[in-house]
């Protein structure tokens, strides 16, 4: 009896062993995608509008067939505004995997009610989280706080006003109107977040449709303010943006931070990613314009 209880004992743990090294092994893998700004208006300079569709056609496919849990779009799917929504809606629904988009700056283009806008690129909020194994990824709104995302008469807009103006005062360049913050409730709410994450040993990934870092004119209006509640937590471990389609890359603090390149630019050249995140490493193996990167942590 002894003997049998070791064997079966010493079996368990092989099993067992080898489930979890599968695990390590196994990342979790999700398709990133930046600003297409589809819209069916001709060429103007680098912007290759009407290509964005084969190109999120061509993304789609390889996306599929890398197995991704999930896909992020990180904010301007369009360029005007939700009249070219629907075929741009079309063509990302050719993912089989769960697609969480965010807004850009050119989402909100002609949008009588940006405090509603979510709802027509089919997002639970205008920030949310999705929690996938040990990892969290808290999707910001950047644009809560900016003109073009608020009424006239609205307390966010008197809230934007008075951030731009102290910004204007400190002689920042981010006083752009493409440029957009987020209110102290958000940023309370990233906070708890963040709080949860470290309480329960998750992994964090922000994303965000303005850049946080480097600042460079581009980056999120109250960037010092989310950086400051960001840098007090060990557990974030990238924060991945768009906007800026040149892409860019910068280490705040230890964290990296991540600008994808904008699929909008050139003609015929692609930009699209797979993120690959491992218990004590990310991969993004970034194809076309998308640059790779490897962080170990």
């Amino acid at each position: 009896m002894k003997i049998k209880i070791i064997v079966f004992s010493l079996l368990f743990v092989l099993l067992h062993g080898k489930s979890i090294s599968q695990q390590k092994n196994t990342p979790l893998k999700i398709g990133l995608i930046a600003d297409p700004q589809y819209a069916d208006q001709d060429t103007k300079g680098s912007r290759f509008y009407r290509n964005s569709l084969s190109k999120l056609d061509s993304a789609t496919t390889a996306i599929n067939a890398a197995g991704v849990d999930f896909t992020v779009m990180v904010g301007d799917l369009v360029d005007v505004g939700a009249k070219d929504l629907t075929p741009a809606l079309q063509h990302l629904d050719k993912l089989k995997a769960p697609v969480y988009n965010l807004l850009g700056n050119h989402d909100y283009v002609d949008v009588k009610n940006g405090a509603t806008l979510y709802k027509a690129y089919r997002m639970s909020a205008p920030y949310y989280t999705v929690e996938k194994g040990h990892w969290l990824f808290i999707l910001l709104n950047t644009n809560e706080l900016s003109e073009y995302a608020t009424s006239e008469a609205s307390a966010k807009r008197a809230a934007w006003q008075a951030l731009n103006n102290q910004l204007k005062f400190e002689a920042r360049k981010n006083t752009q109107p493409w440029n957009g913050g987020i209110s102290r409730q958000q940023l309370a709410w990233m906070e708890k977040q963040l709080k949860k994450a470290e309480k329960e040993a998750k992994n964090v990934i922000i994303f965000s449709h303005h850049p946080l870092f480097p600042e460079n004119g581009l980056e999120t209006l109250n960037n010092r303010d989310i950086l400051a509640a960001i840098e007090k937590y060990p557990r974030v471990k990238a924060v991945i943006s768009g906007h800026h389609h040149p892409g860019n890359f910068a280490n705040y603090k230890g964290i990296p931070m991540i600008t994808l390149e904008g699929m909008i630019e050139t003609s015929n050249e692609n930009a699209y990613g797979v993120l690959e995140l491992f218990p004590n490493r990310i991969n993004l193996k970034g194809q076309g314009r998308m640059t790779s990167r490897k962080f170990d942590f």
